[in-house]
């Protein structure tokens, strides 16, 4: 589900994640992407491209988005029961030719990762600057259900186990926020 984030986020801090996240992109502060976490992280470029960096909350633009987060998780569960614990969120930047190709958020059955969100950071952005988040059919491999266009303040929601989806190719460089609810209260090392 692809929501306007303007409300729940606001145009200042939504501005302000987007500074934060380009002074991070041109101090090659961010770090490459990669599949599996700890001992079993692995780095494919065939895959993915993007680079990240995770928030702790640190910065008065990321404990902002924190509170709202939080609020969004207490909402998350009030109206659907899920019982989400605590998130995690990470930059990410996609250059011109990046992608990251279908997959899912969760590994089935985990129960770790249960609703992803992604935040758009970017201003003026148009249908040929590439980059657009798609996402598939779970029952028809191959069936494109929808598109969602990287604009600032776009919201994408879906469960995380559930949903496939893939980033296609961004045709300048990109800017987004990913954040996972979940379910375990003990954070796992990075």
């Amino acid at each position: 589900m692809a929501l306007d984030g303007r409300e729940w986020v606001g145009m200042e801090l939504l501005r302000a994640l987007a500074a934060e996240v380009d002074i991070l992109n041109r101090t090659d502060a961010m770090k490459k992407a990669g599949i599996g976490r700890g001992a079993d992280l692995v780095r494919d470029r065939s895959v993915r491209r993007d680079r990240i960096a995770w928030l702790q909350g640190a910065t008065p633009p990321q404990a902002a988005l924190f509170k709202v987060l939080d609020r969004l998780r207490e909402e998350l569960n009030r109206r659907l029961f899920l019982g989400l614990k605590r998130f995690e969120a990470h930059y990410a930047t996609y250059q011109s030719g990046d992608f990251y190709k279908k997959h899912l958020d969760s590994f089935q059955g985990r129960a770790s990762r249960v609703v992803s969100l992604v935040l758009y950071l970017n201003e003026g952005w148009a249908a040929g600057d590439g980059g657009e988040l798609q996402v598939f059919n779970r029952e028809s491999e191959n069936e494109v259900c929808g598109q969602v266009l990287p604009e600032l303040g776009r919201m994408a929601l879906f469960l995380s186990e559930e949903v496939p989806h893939e980033v296609l190719p961004a045709n300048r460089t990109r800017y987004s926020l990913a954040c996972w609810f979940r379910q375990d209260e003990v954070p796992l090392p990075l």
